[in-house]
């Protein structure tokens, strides 16, 4: 199969009798041959282009691949699986003529299991715009409870919630079961639970909430000013400091605060707005 070839993208080789005839290539054989008098003038020519192929099960169809997945370190076999490619022959296809192997993937139930998770934990952290780190964080304290075994009979989307849950509290930047549950498909009950069971099973724990975890992001989702979030987070000390509100979560202490605050301040905010912030209490406001 030889095609003519770009002059910018050959040696500067030329033929020693025709040396402004542009040299046809066969790639096949590697020659580069004169198309004025056939005398091959390079042999052997190495092709420095993309080698490009195709691996779809359609002909028709341009699936150009030059690598497969990226590895993933916490699956068993790094997701470096195999692609099974359209057969020809008659063992290839049943007694209907459907094809047998639809490139299966030869990637192990435990694994597909854990790839579902991460997927699924990845699109709960990007719909509240949580980082990277926190990802990995959430995949890795997920697969060592798949592996443990531990939390049998828990779906997997609870397991994974709850995981995202422990992993933003243990990164720094807790986000409430309501935050979680706005991004997931399971109930904040479920997701307690599994909270509680992984950090048994695990043996490890969590900081404790304070107010101050969720004044700043409170404020800046309200559009309150610098001032009334300063105002918010003293008010809110003072009332632990003081034992004011003994029994109540850092949450409920934050949404009352900024309440306070912004009542005190031209930048008011009602009670139903700030409820809309916080998870429950909303008494407590």
């Amino acid at each position: 199969m030889a095609s003519t070839s770009r002059l910018d993208a050959l040696p500067r080789v030329t033929c020693p009798n025709h040396p402004d005839a542009i040299l046809v290539e066969d790639y096949r054989a590697g020659d580069m041959i004169c198309p004025e008098c056939g005398l091959v003038v390079g042999d052997r020519v190495i092709d420095v282009g993309s080698e490009w192929r195709t691996f779809s099960n359609d002909k028709a169809t341009k699936d150009p691949s030059r690598v497969g997945d990226s590895q993933n370190p916490l699956l068993s076999d790094g997701d470096l699986s195999t692609m099974i490619g359209k057969g020809t022959g008659a063992a290839s296809f049943d007694e209907f003529g459907n094809s047998k192997y639809q490139n299966r993937r030869t990637m192990s139930s435990s694994d597909r299991a854990m790839m579902n998770a991460f997927k699924e934990i990845t699109t709960m952290a990007d719909r509240i715009n949580l980082p990277r780190n926190i990802v990995d964080r959430t995949n890795n304290l997920f697969k060592q409870v798949y592996e443990q075994k531990s939390l049998k009979g828990r779906a997997n989307d609870a397991i994974a919630s709850a995981c995202l849950y422990i992993a933003c509290r243990q990164e720094g930047v807790p986000r409430t079961f309501k935050e979680i549950c706005a991004v997931s498909r399971i109930s904040k009950k479920e997701i307690g639970r599994c909270f509680k069971l992984i950090l048994k099973a695990l043996e490890t724990s969590v900081d404790l909430i304070t107010t101050g975890d969720f004044m700043s992001r409170f404020c800046s989702n309200l559009c309150l000013p610098k001032q009334v979030q300063m105002a918010a987070t003293h008010i809110a000390r003072k009332a632990v400091e003081l034992d004011l509100v003994p029994g109540r979560s850092p949450i409920s202490v934050a949404a009352a605060a900024i309440y306070m605050a912004s009542q005190a301040s031209a930048e008011k905010r009602t009670q139903k707005e700030i409820g809309k912030e916080k998870p429950r209490d909303a008494h407590v406001v």
